[in-house]
């Protein structure tokens, strides 16, 4: 009876359908979850110090209150896993990548406020998910913390959440990127700089060597898309190596070699004896070597002024 009564009549049925809908519960402090729905693009005044109402203090203390629900849930589910592995799966729970696309799954996005003339491109690409957390916030301060880990368990994560997929998942490809080049002794660095009106453009060098790119809202964003151009080489990290090491040899072998019996047959003037096509010259090579393009569409071959390197050969 109360639920009907919740739904279907007062000034605020609206939202006690919309938690419900959401959720499976009502309200006991329907204005906490009222407010948790209020981007700060749309922010209400209050008070004569005309303070911003909106959901952003509620965002704090319910990022806080997943990341103690989802640390206690990894703890207890993930007996056999190590610290390293538990802080990498938690850590991807937690992204606002994560948060955005939960937030999308259960329909919140139908019901956040937000004045999209004053939320810029990065700001509304995480609205979402700071309304998740807002959210969580509203129903830990209305329901407790017992309620609250209850819920984002057994409804959200079991219900929109693959956990399992995500332990295995690959996501910092910049760290990877990182760890590779540290294995085998390349130096890396990324540059980044503004594209457009609201972006950021990444190019990542390898030994100096411009070896992908990528573009993101957030530098961050660009920085790991070039880092998953290089990660997403079709060969191995081994051939990947090689590659570079055959680069690092155009300084001190600008000419290919020749087998013995080749050598001897142009010293004494074979007319049919023809060198090997030289490598390009030290230095040169204004191509991006392991260019893979962000897409996914593959790997090109290493373009320099004086020729091609196939990446077929690389052993």
């Amino acid at each position: 009876m109360r639920r009907f009564l919740r739904r279907n009549f007062g000034r605020d049925k609206l939202y006690y359908r919309i938690i419900d809908d959401l959720f499976g519960f009502l309200p006991n402090n329907i204005e906490l979850y009222k407010l948790a729905l209020i981007h700060r693009s749309a922010s209400l005044s209050m008070g004569p110090d005309h303070r911003p109402l909106n959901n952003e203090r509620l965002e704090f203390l319910g990022d806080a209150v997943i990341e103690a629900i989802v640390t206690d849930f990894l703890y207890i589910e993930f007996p056999e896993e190590n610290e390293g592995t538990l802080t990498r799966l938690r850590s991807r729970i937690l992204s606002r990548k994560s948060h955005n696309a939960l937030a999308l799954s259960i329909g919140l996005d139908n019901y956040v406020i937000v004045d999209l003339d004053k939320a810029t491109m990065a700001i509304q690409k995480d609205m979402y998910g700071d309304a998740l957390e807002a959210m969580f916030g509203a129903i830990y301060l209305d329901k407790g913390f017992d309620f609250t880990n209850r819920l984002l368990i057994n409804r959200v994560f079991v219900e929109h959440l693959d956990i399992e997929g995500m332990l295995f998942a690959e996501t910092d490809f910049k760290s990877r990127l990182i760890e590779w080049c540290q294995k085998y002794r390349y130096k890396i660095e990324y540059k980044t700089r503004k594209s457009g009106r609201a972006g950021f453009k990444t190019t990542v060098f390898i030994d100096s060597m411009e070896m992908g790119y990528g573009q993101g809202v957030t530098k961050k964003e660009a920085e790991q898309r070039a880092s998953w151009s290089m990660t997403h080489a079709p060969f191995s990290d081994e051939k990947a190596a090689s590659m570079l090491d055959r680069v690092d040899m155009l300084d001190v072998l600008p000419v290919a070699s020749v087998d013995g019996a080749e050598s001897k047959r142009m010293r004494d003037g074979d007319p049919d004896a023809a060198p090997r096509k030289p490598l390009p010259e030290a230095g040169v090579g204004g191509g991006s070597y392991l260019a893979t393009d962000p897409s996914g569409a593959g790997v090109a071959p290493c373009e320099t002024e004086a020729g091609t390197l196939n990446m077929e050969e690389v052993a």
